[in-house]
């Protein structure tokens, strides 16, 4: 027997389980606990764009559109509600709208939520009810079943943040500041061959900052928490490169702490306990490092022009990397490798799984074929 899924409408705040304001990264970790729940799962992306919004498709029920820059929940869309497979109940606080045995009409959604304005789509703050299968409105509409007919019925539900007085709110623009981003990184502003200021929400939350050979392992917990993972270094592979014949001989004692909630890497000293790299990661779709991390909105700051200069250059995740590459080194072509991180995930393919490891100083930038920066790391 198919289990119902049973949803209850919060307008302005979520449906179900799903919290408008939540991260991609969060949001699929959730699907993966729940796979008898939900089996089937695509996701869906623009894979030339580091900013495409992301749909995650919940067959055969839901559509949950993510923002392109921050990856936050944006819109969540309730469809099918008569297809049994499984059966739907949709709730609001304690009256049940659709069930196996109950169609949603116009007319019950204007019993529960009230009057609105006119429209194809009953429109209220925080959620809307559509009367077209998928958004398709061809014109063909049967001349006895226009837009005012008491029992048409509900094909879709929409559930968004709602709108200040006045505002218009873009339908793939990043979502309002709210309670599900709370403890999350706002912004990390990274400052080469120093570290990196940690931004939390809300807003008026300390900042927390990292330095490369100064904060602990100690540091990192009070001020972060327990990392998901640690994990000790076993990979010495790129030590070949080293001019040094005796570079990082003690390497193996070294080890990360795994924030991948944050969608940050630290490597610590195995001796001195003490930050010695931070990786920071973009979570861009269709890369082989994919949903391993939350997206880390980095930013790398340059030097002030001046001593008045109170906001210095940025670039920002989202900046391809030849652009980041010129405002890291000004006319200079940085030495270049390659990588292939399938190489170790047997079974795993991917349309491009190369990346380039471009070298700065202080900065290495991992980087795919279309110029989109997958991570960044400071040492």
């Amino acid at each position: 027997m198919v289990s119902t899924l049973e949803t209850d409408i919060r307008p302005g705040l979520g449906l179900g389980k799903f919290e408008l304001g939540s991260s991609l990264w969060s949001v699929i970790e959730l699907l993966r606990g729940m796979q008898h729940v939900f089996p089937m799962v695509d996701v869906k992306f623009d894979p030339d764009t580091p900013t495409t919004p992301v749909i995650l498709h919940i067959r055969p029920h839901l559509d949950l559109l993510f923002s392109g820059h921050h990856q936050r929940l944006h819109t969540i869309c309730l469809r099918r509600l008569r297809d049994l497979n499984p059966p739907v109940t949709l709730k609001y606080k304690d009256t049940t709208l659709s069930s196996s045995e109950e169609v949603l009409r116009r007319v019950g959604v204007s019993r529960t939520f009230g009057p609105t304005y006119p429209g194809d789509d009953l429109q209220y703050p925080g959620v809307s009810f559509s009367f077209e299968e998928d958004g398709r409105n061809d014109g063909l509409k049967s001349p006895t079943l226009h837009t005012e007919d008491r029992m048409q019925e509900v094909k879709r539900v929409i559930v968004t943040q709602k709108n200040a007085p006045g505002e218009v709110r873009d339908a793939l623009g990043e979502v309002t500041e709210c309670s599900a981003m709370d403890g999350e990184i706002k912004r990390a502003v990274v400052k080469v061959h120093d570290g990196v200021t940690l931004d939390f929400f809300p807003s008026n939350t300390n900042s927390v900052r990292v330095r490369i050979g100064i904060s602990t392992a100690q540091d990192l917990i009070c001020d972060l928490g327990q990392p998901l993972r640690i994990h000790y270094k076993e990979d010495d592979r790129m030590t070949i490169h080293s001019r040094n014949a005796f570079a990082d001989i003690q390497g193996d004692t070294d080890y990360f702490y795994n924030y991948l909630q944050h969608g940050i890497d630290f490597l610590m000293s195995g001796t001195t306990h003490v930050v010695k790299k931070i990786i920071l990661h973009s979570n861009v779709p269709g890369t082989p490092l994919f949903q391993r991390y939350k997206r880390c909105p980095w930013e790398i700051e340059g030097k002030p022009e001046d001593n008045e200069d109170e906001s210095p250059s940025r670039v920002r995740f989202y900046d391809r990397a030849d652009v980041i590459g010129h405002f890291l080194s000004p006319g200079e072509s940085p030495p270049s490798m390659l990588l292939d991180r399938t190489d170790e995930e047997d079974g795993l393919t991917l349309p491009s799984s190369k990346t380039r490891l471009l070298g700065f100083d202080g900065v290495i930038l991992e980087a795919t074929e279309s110029e989109q920066v997958v991570a960044v790391m400071l040492f």
